[in-house]
């Protein structure tokens, strides 16, 4: 776990030897207000209880009463009283890092806010950060308002967390009414836990807390076997595999001055190359097998990409309104329904094509469906699937961009398929002739038939239409041998 200070913001300890802290009983300190009453505006917050016995009392949230399952902005009532939660929720998976059954997870530019005010204000801030499951860096920041959340200024650094967490203290020292929001600030696809949080009434002419890193082996709490590095999700014996394991197809690279047209970008569920001028991807690639499927409803969140790098123009679901093409996945929500973030991945605009209403619902949810049939009798799949071209024609006729030019129409949809029984040493066994090989190429037109098989073609061919290399990983006598033939297996 490694974690960082900004050296420009005063008012951080973070420090092993807070971890008693952190106990869920036995803790005097860390005494739990009442819930305040309802508002009766809901626009209006609610605000604790002035009461004396209220006034010197610390306030503890352990998110264990919350049932906060999307993303979605909305209201949860807490323990504590009424939090605002946006693109956040109460986690309990076995990949959240947690001290009881639950835990906050923040994601994007996540905000979880108070909506009530702290009467004796706040002294010191204690709360146990980590990055999600095996998620890489993630920064946040707490922030603070004296007029019921109208304006909000930071009151402690910025905190860099990375790894299964460490417990925190933040400098407040401000007087109430007050109140906090704790907000993911990197806006990237890494995914923040946060748990325990307390805040400590403030005391006027208290020291301020020095601004020094955590000791280097801190001391943090017992964990619950839920707390510990995630199990490989899925059926045993399954496998999450690089989707990128055949090969980077266009050589695309994550410098966006160089490549802004070939932007590699590099999600926990998928990869892609995107472009920023035709403000779609050049091609998608996923893994698919057990280890992605789940039970984790379909989010429907179609949202711009926040890692787009700045100043690109974020393509979002009103981008394609009334223009008679659906948002076509390419990674398929159903194939990531694990849980709810690898489902809501696959709505990020950057994963989305202007698709024929008849195409994507059709003739590609028939393909879809077919490779999950196929990792149902104990196959793993490779998916590369892209579009070339320009110009389709969806419900309303022929169009060549959507979002006054900002969004290319393709005028081809291709995909390819690496099919192989559940194992390992995939690129090998590829190249051993093991695999069964699909590539599909289809017009983006609204009267296309809903038999995928009547498109089905060469890996070469699609390889000719494109600029690409689809398999740059296999040697080139495997290549040679495998990428002319076309597919003649079943289709159902």
């Amino acid at each position: 776990m490694r974690l960082s200070v900004s050296p420009l913001l005063g008012g951080l300890l973070l420090a092993g030897s807070l971890a008693a802290c952190f106990q869920r009983a036995g803790d005097e300190t860390a005494t739990t207000a009442p819930a305040p009453p309802a508002a009766t505006d809901p626009s209006v917050a609610t605000v604790i209880s002035t009461e004396p016995a209220q006034a010197g009392r610390s306030l503890t949230e352990t998110f264990e009463s919350g049932s906060k399952g999307g993303y979605a902005p909305g209201e949860e009532t807490l323990s504590t009283g009424p939090w605002l939660l946006d693109d956040a929720l109460i986690g309990s998976s076995e990949q959240d890092h947690k001290h009881g059954q639950k835990a906050l997870r923040l994601r994007g530019k996540g905000r979880a806010q108070l909506r009530f005010d702290l009467p004796a204000g706040a002294g010191r801030v204690r709360l146990f950060a980590a990055s999600y499951g095996q998620d890489g860096a993630v920064r946040f920041q707490l922030f603070a308002s004296t007029d019921r959340g109208r304006s909000w200024q930071p009151v402690a650094t910025a905190v860099k967390v990375e790894g299964p967490g460490l417990p925190v203290e933040l400098a407040v020292n401000r007087p109430g009414p007050l109140r906090l929001e704790i907000r993911k600030t990197d806006g990237g696809d890494d995914r923040l836990n946060l748990d325990d949080f307390t805040v400590e009434p403030y005391r006027a002419g208290a020291p301020a807390v020095a601004n020094t890193p955590a000791s280097p082996q801190p001391q943090q709490p017992a964990k619950s076997p839920s707390t510990q590095a995630p199990r490989s999700p899925g059926a045993a014996g399954a496998h999450r595999d690089d989707p990128l394991s055949l090969g980077n197809p266009s050589g695309a690279s994550s410098d966006a001055l160089k490549s802004p047209n070939n932007y590699l970008m590099v999600k926990p569920q998928f990869a892609l190359s995107y472009s920023r001028d035709r403000g779609i991807p050049t091609w998608v690639a996923w893994h698919l097998s057990p280890a992605w499927l789940g039970q984790a409803p379909r989010q429907d969140d179609f949202r711009p990409d926040p890692a787009l790098p700045r100043g690109w123009y974020p393509v979002s679901r009103q981008s394609y309104s009334g223009s008679g093409f659906d948002k076509g996945h390419n990674c398929p929500s159903a194939d990531r329904t694990f849980d709810l973030d690898d489902n809501s991945s696959t709505f990020l605009m950057t994963n989305m094509v202007p698709q024929a209403p008849n195409n994507n619902q059709r003739t590609w949810n028939q393909l879809e469906e077919y490779s999950r049939d196929l990792v149902a009798a104990g196959n793993e799949v490779y998916v590369l699937m892209g579009s070339y071209g320009r110009g389709g024609s969806g419900a309303n006729g022929p169009a060549q961009t959507l979002d006054q030019g900002r969004v290319t129409v393709p005028k081809r949809i291709w995909k390819v398929l690496v099919v192989l029984p559940q194992g390992s040493n995939d690129v090998q066994r590829t190249a051993a002739g093991q695999a069964r090989l699909i590539a599909v190429d289809t017009p983006n037109d609204n009267s296309i038939s809903p038999d995928w098989g009547r498109y089905r073609t060469s890996i070469d061919a699609i390889e000719a239409a494109t600029g690409l290399d689809l398999l740059s990983q296999l040697p080139r006598a495997a290549q040679e041998q495998l990428e002319p033939r076309t597919d003649t297996g079943p289709t159902r």
